[in-house]
């Protein structure tokens, strides 16, 4: 089953954001969507998930259109982490994760013990299983988002897709969530995820897709994309390009 946008033109009611894009995803592969802000990341995210229509060209999903699935039949196979989450009500936090199983269930059926199982399993892969009983209101912007993490494993899903995961995480959580990112993809999932740093994307994935004012700058694999001349072009900034001396990979910082 493959994900992938075909000649789309991205945008909203009033105004396109970018055009004749082709983008893909696989599984067992992870892509890094990188571009500045406003380029279009996050409305081609949103695009590929069915919660914004194409301007143009066609979303499929497993060759079919994506609009030949049902919302509960695409959460069963493509979870989504937004970039930020506003805390309305004050479900703990082991409800939040439960609320992942629903693509399973229906919206009103209670949690059965193999939901519940599924989701401790996931409490305990972020290292939060003792706030399962906390309020989701009175935790850290980095633990709701790794409280978004367990919930969108706990989809069982095909697909992850992630709107800037390591936005609102410390250093140590970065490193936790790229790590878990690269998991994913060895297990046989297919990831795509959107961040400014090159640095996350050379670690983490297997292909870049860089995307600036709508426009694709280039497509292909991490190490031949992410050089200091198209990342230079991508952000109209001057960048500084090390080499870890025990990797051998580039290491970005700004110019």
């Amino acid at each position: 089953m493959i994900l992938s946008g075909h000649n789309l033109s991205i945008g909203y009611r009033d105004r396109v954001v970018g055009s004749h894009l082709d983008i893909s995803l696989r599984p067992g592969e992870v892509l890094a969507l990188l571009g500045p802000n406003g380029g279009g990341k996050t409305t081609l995210l949103k695009t590929l998930l069915g919660l914004l229509p194409p301007k143009g060209g066609e979303v499929q999903l497993g060759g079919r259109p994506l609009t030949s699935y049902t919302a509960r039949e695409r959460a069963r196979h493509i979870a989504y982490v937004p970039q930020s989450h506003a805390a309305t009500f004050a479900f703990d936090v082991e409800t939040i994760v439960l609320m992942g199983r629903t693509a399973h269930g229906t919206l009103f059926s209670r949690p059965s013990p193999a939901d519940r199982v599924i989701a401790a399993r996931m409490l305990e892969r972020f290292g939060i299983a003792h706030l399962a009983g906390r309020p989701y209101t009175n935790i850290s912007g980095g633990e709701r988002q790794l409280t978004l993490l367990a919930r969108a494993l706990a989809q069982e899903p095909q697909f992850v897709v992630l709107d800037e995961p390591t936005a609102s995480l410390d250093f140590g959580n970065q490193g936790r969530v790229m790590q878990e990112i690269r998991t994913l993809g060895a297990s046989g999932h297919g990831v795509l995820f959107t961040t400014h740093d090159p640095n996350h994307a050379m670690r983490a994935a297997d292909r870049a897709f860089l995307l600036r004012q709508g426009v694709r700058i280039a497509d292909g694999e991490v190490r031949n994309v992410l050089n200091r001349a198209q990342l230079e072009a991508l952000y109209s900034a001057k960048l500084a390009v090390f080499q870890d001396r025990d990797s051998g990979e580039s290491v970005f910082l700004p110019g």
